[in-house]
């Protein structure tokens, strides 16, 4: 299944694909409370807390202020100190948050009759309420928004199709709205967060996981587990850290050489005035003199290494 708009190809069944997700979620996910409510206010407390915390530590801080604030009426009214100050013992990240949220209790009050927008578009009027959190909190309180698309998300799609990672600026909305069946973006975006998160990790867990992608899945297929957020691991064989880690262990040996002494200890190839010869090897000890590891200094005329003192 091509989109003429895109540059992927969308597995044919496409309709088993999404099921296979919806059935792999349902049947075993992770319990938060917030999962268990439509409430959007309890679900735009959690999307500002989760910001920049994970999303097991904020479970306590995420009840402790619904029951100090359980309405957007009651968080309008409270002392913004007070709330910044909650956010602040709880280690919840910038307190501008904690501001913003209050300020769009206010809003939502006095802007809104008491009554959240129910659209992303109308979302994004309240304050400290950009595109990703709108769309949130459309999704998992009105079941209307577009898919939401976080770093997870972008991992999961990076890796299952092979197409995407063809272009210089990948369209993961497009493809993420494209997967996601109509009138289903509450349970949807749960669960292609949820496979990313628990599955679809930087170092993943297919097997351990049961993956549902497994079968579409182009990385699974080839071994090639790269993503935005996961460079390329460079081989170590004959890498710049092998040889740092053979001068560390030489000079354990040796006490302290001078370069032409070092050098054919930790490469076969080296030679004083070649490629991988005098030039090569200080530039390598220079690293590690930057990070505290070894010392050079010069006698009769000779550079010397040892381990820093």
């Amino acid at each position: 299944m091509t989109d003429p708009d895109t540059e992927w190809t969308l597995p044919e069944d496409l309709a088993a694909v999404r099921q296979a997700l919806l059935a792999w979620y349902e049947d075993d996910h992770r319990e938060f409370p917030w999962r268990r409510t439509d409430d959007p206010y309890e679900i735009l407390v959690c999307e500002v807390m989760s910001q920049q915390t994970q999303l097991e530590r904020v479970v306590e801080a995420w009840e402790g202020f619904l029951e100090r604030w359980p309405t957007t009426a009651e968080l309008a009214a409270a002392d913004r100190a007070d709330v910044v100050g909650f956010w602040t013992d709880h280690s919840l990240g910038y307190n501008n948050r904690a501001k913003y949220l209050h300020e769009a209790a206010g809003q939502v009050e006095t802007e809104f009759d008491g009554e959240f927008p129910t659209t992303p578009g109308g979302l994004e009027e309240l304050m400290g309420v950009g595109p990703y959190t709108a769309n949130a909190v459309a999704s998992f309180a009105f079941n209307a928004g577009d898919a939401v698309v976080d770093t997870n998300v972008e991992r999961v799609c990076y890796r299952a199709f092979s197409e995407i990672h063809n272009t210089e600026d990948p369209p993961y909305q497009k493809l993420a709205d494209e997967l996601m069946p109509d009138g289903r973006s509450r349970v949807w975006n749960n669960a292609i967060m949820e496979l990313g998160a628990v599955a679809c990790k930087k170092t993943p867990r297919c097997d351990e996981a049961d993956c549902p992608w497994r079968e579409w899945c182009d990385a699974y297929e080839t071994g090639d587990f790269t993503a935005p957020d996961v460079p390329t691991q460079p081989s170590f064989e004959g890498s710049r850290r092998q040889f740092r880690g053979r001068v560390i262990r030489t000079l354990s040996e040796y006490g302290e050489l001078s370069l032409d002494e070092l050098g054919p200890r930790i490469r076969v190839d080296y030679t004083s005035d070649g490629d991988y010869g005098q030039d090569w090897l200080q530039d390598l000890l220079d690293d590690l003199s930057d990070d505290g590891m070894v010392q050079t200094l010069e006698r009769d005329g000779k550079t010397i290494a040892r381990l820093q003192q």
